[in-house]
């Protein structure tokens, strides 16, 4: 066990970042950033900052050396570098958990070799997508092998017209072609995993996207409770097998005929476990915190029906592409059931994740609703 007052080093200085450092720091322990371009968001309430490449094996050394365990929080670190300080300093998630789940192509290949559900895909490697369409099929969705996210590095292709444009477009990147699955919705379980092998898996959540951006989740999520708890079963086996100390959010598809499918992996906190600070006994921050230094895992029951909004730069008010006004913080702010949580940004870009809110209710309709209503007035 790493006891409270230790140091906790974070790679990565987003908004995930600050906020589990938020939650070591109320714990105890102290927080050092590790981000190559800063002044960043986690940087802001670090006890310590280095800004620094992820290749400056150097500086990286040496910000290993003043951590007693070192996790990250996103996966687009480069996994290489990560050797010099494994002899050094735990690293929860090991090295080899972020090298299969930051690639899609060695994601999807780790599922189909372990035989956990997913959708039917093809590899294109040799930067030429169009093999791989003809043996999924239409419809089906490209993707890039390496550094997609909200959407960003994939196609939808339905038609002849579609695949003429995305053999240009991805004309030469490593990728995979997904077959297109007809889903009723689309759900994500948060499961942590300690230094003992203790398994926790939150709630499932509901998620509701937008031009492939979370918008809102949902817990519980409205599915059948055979669903749910296939889900919590699909999650802690995939962290069991993949050998994770720490969070691995697991992202499915319930297909229309009520099966689960795997879509992607995050061996990290995750945008849709955000409704956990303060609609669970444990947020999803603490529990890692908890699982990466070794401490018994928190319990992880609602506390009531709670719903997540992300409020993106698009919120604020523009003209000619510039800010002229904040969103309409009073209207959130009267709310007594809705919790703002702002990420520190510099500046607001459409698009991007600037913050959330929360809201909760006696029921997950009622707090949907109200999240809209609350969602428009902003």
């Amino acid at each position: 066990m790493i006891p409270p007052g230790k140091t906790l080093g974070i790679l990565g200085g987003g908004q995930l970042g600050r906020m589990l450092g938020q939650a070591a720091q109320s714990l105890g322990y102290r927080m050092h950033v590790f981000e190559p371009a800063g002044p960043c968001p986690a940087g802001a309430v670090a006890n310590k900052e280095v800004i620094a490449s992820y290749d400056d094996t150097a500086a990286l050394t040496a910000f290993a050396r003043e951590c007693a365990v070192v996790t990250y929080e996103f996966e687009n670190i480069p996994s290489a570098p990560l050797a010099a300080i494994a002899p050094l300093v735990p690293l929860r998630p090991a090295a080899e958990v972020l090298h299969t789940t930051q690639n899609r192509q060695r994601e999807k290949a780790w599922l189909r070799t372990h035989g956990f559900p997913h959708a039917r895909y093809a590899e294109a490697l040799d930067g030429d997508i169009a093999p791989a369409v003809a043996d999924v099929g239409l419809p089906c969705v490209v993707k890039t092998a390496d550094f997609g996210y909200d959407g960003k590095g994939q196609m939808k292709i339905a038609d002849a017209a579609d695949l003429e444009r995305a053999v240009a477009i991805f004309r030469g990147r490593r990728c995979v072609v997904e077959r297109w699955v007809e889903f009723a919705c689309e759900v994500s379980v948060i499961v942590a995993r300690s230094t003992t092998g203790e398994t926790r898996a939150f709630p499932v959540a509901e998620n509701i996207h937008t031009h492939h951006i979370l918008d809102f989740s949902i817990v519980p999520a409205r599915v059948a409770p055979t669903v749910s708890r296939e889900a919590e079963l699909l999650a802690a086996a995939i962290v069991e097998k993949l050998g994770v100390v720490g969070l691995l959010a697991v992202e499915m598809f319930v297909t229309t005929a009520g099966a689960l499918l795997v879509n992607e992996l995050a061996p990290r906190p995750h945008n849709s476990g955000h409704w956990s600070i303060d609609g669970c006994a444990t947020s999803q921050f603490e529990q890692h915190v908890r699982a990466v230094c070794g401490l018994p895992l928190g319990a992880v029951d609602v506390r009531e029906p709670t719903v997540m909004v992300n409020i993106l730069g698009d919120a604020w008010k523009w003209e000619n592409e510039k800010v002229v006004g904040d969103p309409n913080w009073a209207a959130l702010l009267a709310e007594p059931r809705a919790k703002l949580h702002l990420y520190g940004k510099a500046e607001p870009r459409p698009g991007r994740k600037m913050g959330h809110f929360t809201v909760r209710a006696a029921d997950a309709e009622t707090a949907l609703a109200r999240a809209r209503e609350l969602k428009a007035q902003l």
